[in-house]
């Protein structure tokens, strides 16, 4: 029942953000803040994998190109002609469009969930560099191929996707892969992963099945991946293959990285900051990404642990500090 009360309450709350955002905000900067969403669970989902259990995954541009494909095609040649459907009965089309776009959300997280679990099963026994090259090639060989389909669009792209995803859905990803993160963290899976993070050699002797829960966090951080493109394909209406190449995946790694291995507070904190500094260094044109990598490598010289290392931020500590001095007074 709480539980029912805290979803409820989570949707009415992104409902009303989003009202009140989207007439507050010029499109520019609510486009930005969609894409700061969209970075956080891309961050989170692969925190899972790299910072959770401790693997070192560089494919997950290529999880988040066949959600973003497989979604959009969805919408394209079935998701249109519900809303129609529903348009046509009288519907709002915002309600409409709802079932549309969960159902291609749900579809493309499906895809790169099977593709995660197709990879992760035989190359998850692997480890170090010999997996990060696997994902490497896995990302890139998904990409070459959405390359050379011409049915969605090939290297042209695709165009003409229905933008029905707006802040309110991005809340939602967002709220849907904090809950899944911390409830992992803080279940006896959350504790497997972690062990095998910490020393795989001892969870294997110890008899935790290493393979079975890599595959588990390959298959959860891969779907979130594909959630997130399905999104970024409904708020941008175009995809192309040039969005999904070995540099994506390497700006969710920094963001990983740079948050913290294994926060997921940190992995909030960093994919913000990391989608937000390329727009505010913007009026300085060819020097941007230039300081954008001297940031990134000074903070990681005087950070190298992450902005919060494997801490998380917590409203109650937060509160708790400002207390203490009253208290002690």
């Amino acid at each position: 029942m709480r539980q029912a009360a805290w979803a409820a309450g989570t949707v009415l709350g992104l409902v009303v953000v989003e009202m009140v955002l989207s007439r507050a905000l010029n499109p520019y900067v609510l486009r930005v803040v969609v894409l700061c969403g969209i970075s956080i669970i891309l961050a989170v989902s692969l925190n899972l994998i790299n910072g959770f259990t401790g693997q070192f995954s560089i494919g997950h541009a290529g999880f988040m190109a066949l959600g973003a494909y497989g979604s959009a095609m969805f919408s394209l040649h079935v998701g249109i002609g519900w809303v129609e459907a529903l348009s046509g009965a009288g519907l709002p089309v915002a309600l409409a469009a709802a079932p549309a776009l969960l159902a291609a959300l749900l579809l493309g997280g499906l895809l790169a969930a099977a593709a995660g679990y197709l990879v992760g099963l035989p190359s998850l026994r692997l480890r170090g560099d010999y997996l990060a090259i696997v994902t490497l090639g896995f990302g890139e060989i998904i990409r070459v191929v959405i390359l050379n389909i011409d049915a969605v669009g090939g290297a042209r792209g695709l165009g003409g996707i229905p933008g029905w995803a707006n802040l309110f859905w991005v809340g939602l990803g967002v709220a849907s892969v904090l809950v899944v993160a911390r409830n992992l963290a803080h279940s006896t899976y959350g504790r497997a992963l972690f062990a095998i993070r910490d020393d795989e050699v001892a969870a294997e002797a110890l008899g935790v099945n290493t393979t079975s829960y890599k595959v588990l966090a390959f298959v959860i951080g891969a779907f979130f991946a594909g959630v997130a493109g399905g999104l970024f394909a409904h708020v941008l209406s175009y995809l192309n293959p040039g969005s999904f190449t070995f540099i994506k995946s390497i700006e969710v790694i920094a963001m990983v990285v740079l948050g913290g291995m294994g926060s997921i507070s940190g992995s909030v904190v960093a994919a913000i900051l990391l989608t937000l500094l390329p727009e505010v260094l913007r009026p300085v044109k060819d020097l941007r990404m230039v300081i954008y990598a001297l940031m990134l490598v000074l903070l990681m010289i005087t950070r190298p642990q992450g902005l919060l290392g494997t801490r998380e931020l917590s409203l109650r500590a937060l509160i708790g500090r400002r207390r203490a001095p009253h208290e002690a007074t």
